[in-house]
């Protein structure tokens, strides 16, 4: 059997795209997992299948490169916006559901601008800050974000004694650039790696960033990928709606796979 796939990036992170509009893909934690693998097959951050909603323009299942179905994906939440808008399921402006609820997109020829969920807490501790921006994200601060031991300390936090038996989580390191303007880089759950951008984690960031300087959006986020940018408001204290992460999505190529 042959799978039709498209390939899909915002700002490095992957994504293989599939139009499941038909209900036809033989969805496995088995095959996404090859299908994400870079050396045996397509190479992505994760997978998502484009399907019918009733109300809304589509769905967006995702899943992480380990195959598992995952929680919400900003930046692969764009790169679905994208997709729809390349099909012709809108014009500018779509409402689609995901894991996490329901979210706008905004699609103009080079920028995709998606709503994201409301954030209704932060935990705000001396050394990290930790939120749920439609996945739970870890923040922390260093001097040199080049220097930073992203891995390590990753899997350190990640499967260690506060987050591990909750499921983990995702681990950001931030420097501050100058106001509203900072640069991050994401140790992802379900990838088990550094990815070159993180989209609920650079939401994450920001809300961190300004709730500790005290700045208004939009604010301005360097990653490994590119450059993306996070607006908000600020509802009450730590509690965040109107939450928009803007940036490009990019179509990379198309094909079909084998299985």
């Amino acid at each position: 059997m042959k799978i039709p796939f498209f390939k899909y990036q915002g700002t490095g992170n992957d994504f293989v795209m599939i139009d499941n509009r038909t209900g036809f893909f033989p969805s496995s934690q088995e095959l996404i997992e090859k299908l994400c693998h870079r050396r045996f097959g397509i190479g992505s951050d994760g997978l998502i299948l484009l399907e019918n909603a009733e109300g809304y323009d589509f769905r967006m299942v995702y899943f992480n490169a380990d195959g598992r179905e995952g929680s919400m994906c900003g930046n692969g939440g764009r790169c679905a916006v994208r997709f729809a808008h390349d099909l012709g399921l809108f014009d500018t402006t779509t409402s689609f559901i995901a894991v996490d609820g329901p979210h706008e997109g905004f699609a103009s020829e080079d920028i995709i601008r998606l709503k994201m969920s409301p954030v209704n807490g932060v935990e705000r501790h001396e050394e990290y800050d930790f939120m749920n921006t439609g996945s739970p994200h870890y923040v922390t601060y260093v001097d040199n974000i080049e220097e930073a031991a992203v891995v390590e300390i990753g899997k350190d936090v990640r499967y260690g004694p506060v987050f591990g038996p909750m499921g983990g989580t995702n681990v950001n390191f931030i420097q501050l650039l100058g106001e509203n303007h900072i640069s991050v880089r994401t140790y992802e759950r379900g990838v088990e790696d550094e990815t070159y951008s993180c989209g609920t984690g650079v939401t994450a960031c920001v809300l961190s960033a300004h709730l500790r300087e005290g700045w208004n959006g939009p604010v301005k986020v360097e990653t490994l990928g590119g450059t993306l940018q996070v607006d908000y408001t600020e509802k009450s204290d730590s509690k965040f709606d109107d939450v928009f992460l803007i940036g490009p999505a990019v179509r990379v190529f198309e094909g079909s796979a084998n299985i």
